[in-house]
């Protein structure tokens, strides 16, 4: 089964970030609490940790795109099938 990584709210007034670099690609391998993307909320750099482990199925939002909390942002698939299932659409 399918993880969505979301975008959370680290702060009591953020309302959005802004993805500042991803550190994965799609295809990648992860592993739960790795750094996999750099964002900027409220003009501070906050590390975004892979959820689970597994295998990065796609990526949803790109670099300098500032998006709402609670946006789905990219989703790790349990292993290579299943991510080429989810990259198929």
């Amino acid at each position: 089964m399918s993880t969505n990584v979301i975008l959370p709210k680290w702060g009591l007034t953020m309302e959005d970030g802004t993805i500042v670099a991803w550190h994965v690609g799609e295809g990648d391998t992860v592993v739960e609490g790795e750094m996999i993307a750099e964002v900027e909320t409220e003009k501070v750099e906050n590390e975004l940790q892979a959820p689970c482990a597994g295998v990065v199925a796609r990526i949803l939002v790109d670099e300098e795109d500032t998006v709402d909390i609670g946006t789905v942002l990219a989703i790790i698939a349990e292993d290579e099938a299943e991510a080429a299932t989810i990259r198929e659409g």
